[in-house]
């Protein structure tokens, strides 16, 4: 996967999937503030958008969402990806070969 992570496929349904990632590089040498309004702060949600970006080069819209963080105290990573749309290819006429 990204930045030599490797990650754990588990399947939801036809269109949608879990990311289970055991060892996160961002979380290594990241400490949270223990004030209150900090809490729901996520992290490692760069992967989120890391893989929603990807996944739109391939016309793929999904929502990825930040299920479970090794930073809020839960034994692993887990990032939930839902597909919304198969996206039609947006080249234009110009680009069609001949």
């Amino acid at each position: 996967m990204f930045l030599g992570v490797s990650a754990e496929v588990q399947m939801i349904s036809d269109s949608s999937f879990s990311l289970l990632i055991y060892e996160n590089p961002l979380s290594l040498f990241v400490e949270l503030p223990s004030d209150p309004k900090w809490k729901d702060i996520k992290y490692s949600n760069l992967y989120c958008g890391i893989l929603r970006g990807s996944l739109e080069q391939v016309n793929l819209r999904v929502e990825c969402t930040m299920v479970k963080d090794v930073l809020q105290g839960d034994d692993v990573n887990e990032i939930r990806v839902d597909l919304k749309e198969v996206l039609v290819d947006g080249a234009g006429e110009e680009y069609d070969e001949e």
